[in-house]
């Protein structure tokens, strides 16, 4: 690490305190702005940002001290380094240089006391958030955020349509990488470590994609078979649409509608790797698309991951809970329960709708199926566990299905399996 590095850090991290936009974007355009950056400083750039967003309440405290001041990016890049980055004194002392007031400072945050400080603070949540999470997750709210906290897993899917699990990971085993099988997902590959896999040869001809655990339960609760016709509703990028279209064996006609043209994008070169050549994916303009309306009641299965404030993903998106707030989370509600009921009139009778979230919050969550059930009697809820055991994954759920990483070691997630009453 030089003071070189450290400067970069500090002008990435100022860039993503703004909050203007998701961290991960302002990133990328600050490795743009720095295109000679070798490996190792971006590691370090990005691991120092992280740091600092995951850590954010604790780390104004510390960097403030009795000044009731907002401290600087420096002084909170320091603090991180120092308290959470397992950097010693000896290794800040040269970046630092002449400051020796500031490594005076460093010797006292490394020892600082955290007891002042409220159960939001400890837990680096703003205090809204934490209200919400402790009523929903009592004592277990400390052990969840000390998961959120942590880095995430570099998580595999393996295509079925190209090769085994067990051929995977002795693959990649020959290549020298480590990997082992996802304790529930039967198609999943946990990577140790995070290694460059964009240019192997299982990433390049489809055989293998990124894609955490939890993400790959919801394609198992929906549970499309051979020949069927299936929506992807909030297709996106197209994660879940290609572990769909796997599941099916590439027949039937599966559907990836969403309202970006751009995300939408992003699926046709992985579409390409797959082999899959039953999927259909179509910009739509909202829910109510005419497109939409065309296809009422025609389809066997329909999977809703609708847009949701993400307070699930904090492992990989830290600065959400910062970006969030009550007033957003309540318009995500009123969009969530217009696409759901605008997705669920695709379904037909005897068919099969999931609606799914990367969300914590019981509001977008449970709430959001309550209102949908009691204003469409024409479907019910089918216990999201009974749904896994029939799939032979031995994941203990109840009515509902609910990941977290303390627990799973997936991201957070919620699903809800609704049927609709055949004719």
């Amino acid at each position: 690490m030089t003071p070189q590095d450290l400067s970069h850090a500090i002008e990435a991290v100022e860039l993503c305190l703004d909050f203007a936009r998701p961290a991960d974007g302002q990133l990328s355009a600050f490795f743009r702005h720095y295109p000679k950056l070798g490996g190792r400083e971006r590691a370090f750039v990005a691991e120092t940002v992280y740091g600092v967003l995951r850590r954010l309440r604790t780390l104004e405290f510390l960097a403030s001290g009795d000044s009731g001041r907002a401290p600087t990016p420096r002084r909170l890049v320091l603090a991180w380094l120092a308290r959470f980055g397992g950097h010693n004194l000896r290794e800040l002392e040269p970046l630092v240089g002449k400051h020796r007031a500031e490594l005076e400072w460093l010797r006292g945050v490394k020892g600082a006391g955290l007891g002042a400080l409220s159960e939001a603070q400890r837990l680096d949540l703003p205090d809204w958030l934490h209200e919400r999470l402790a009523a929903l997750y009592g004592d277990a709210l400390p052990g969840l955020m000390e998961a959120l906290n942590a880095p995430a897993p570099l998580d595999l899917r393996i295509n079925p349509a190209k090769l085994t699990r067990e051929a995977a990971l002795a693959a990649l085993t020959r290549d020298g990488l480590a990997a082992a099988p996802t304790p529930w997902s039967p198609l999943g590959l946990r990577m140790q470590g995070k290694p460059v896999l964009q240019k192997h040869p299982l990433f390049l001809d489809g055989s293998l994609e990124v894609q955490d655990e939890g993400s790959q339960i919801l394609g198992q609760l929906l549970a499309p078979r051979r020949g069927e016709m299936v929506c992807d509703f909030c297709a996106g990028a197209g994660g879940k649409t290609l572990l769909l279209g796997a599941l099916m064996r590439g027949t039937g006609r599966l559907y990836a509608f969403d309202v970006s043209e751009k995300r939408l994008a992003r699926l046709k070169p992985r579409l390409a790797r797959s082999g899959l050549s039953n999927v259909q994916a179509q910009v739509i303009a909202n829910e109510r698309d005419t497109r939409v309306k065309r296809l009422a009641g025609k389809f066997d299965r329909v999977l809703v991951d609708a847009p949701c404030s993400g307070l699930g993903t904090l492992r990989r998106n830290p600065d959400l809970k910062w970006r969030q707030s009550p007033e957003s989370v309540a318009e995500l509600v009123e969009k969530q329960q217009a696409i759901l009921a605008s997705a669920s009139r695709l379904v037909k009778p005897g068919g099969r709708l999931v609606y799914a979230t990367c969300s914590l919050l019981t509001e977008e969550n449970e709430a959001v199926v309550d209102a949908f059930l009691a204003s469409h009697p024409e479907f019910h809820l089918l216990p999201a566990g009974e749904v896994l055991a029939a799939q032979r994954i031995d994941l203990q759920m109840g009515d509902y299905l609910r990941l977290d990483p303390a627990r799973h070691g997936t991201d957070g997630f919620f699903a809800a399996v609704l049927d609709r009453t055949a004719a």
